[in-house]
Parts: C-alpha cells; sequence; structure tokens
C-alpha cells in the first residue's frame, strides 16, 4: 500500500468492515513515537450519524396524512 502525493491511503475494506469505519466517519490520528494509529473520533454533542441523518432528512416529508392516520395504519384495530 502507498501513501499518494496529497498523503491519502486506502483503508482496505475488511479492516474498515471490522473497526465500523461507515462513509463520513470522523477519525483521528495518533503518533506513539514509532507508528500512527487511526481511531474513531469521539462525536461532539449533536454530531453523531444518526443526528446527521435527521437533519438532512428534515423537511422532506411530502405524505399528505397526518400523524393520526399514518399511526392507524400502522396498528391493526
Amino acid at each position: 500500500m502507498r501513501i499518494t502525493s496529497k498523503g491519502q491511503v486506502t483503508i482496505p475494506a475488511e479492516i474498515r468492515e471490522k473497526a465500523g469505519l461507515l462513509p463520513h466517519t470522523d477519525v483521528d490520528f495518533e503518533f506513539d513515537g514509532e507508528g500512527v494509529r487511526l481511531i474513531r473520533a469521539t462525536p461532539r454533542h449533536g454530531d453523531t450519524r444518526g443526528a446527521r441523518l435527521v437533519a438532512h432528512l428534515r423537511g422532506r416529508g411530502d405524505v399528505s396524512m397526518s400523524t393520526d392516520a399514518i399511526m392507524a395504519l400502522t396498528r391493526r384495530d
């Protein structure tokens, strides 16, 4: 594996999957004097993947049904 001229390197898919590193996951690098360690960044309050998904979806709904009507469809009455 080689580092590009821009300082980029591809993390192999098998390692990304085992580490749970999904696209857009924030990471940090730690240098211990001998090697570099890649770790998942600690999310700031409100900056989690779920919060980003909710923010992305907010205001995109186009269903003209009321909440009560939608809930009635999900219930067995």
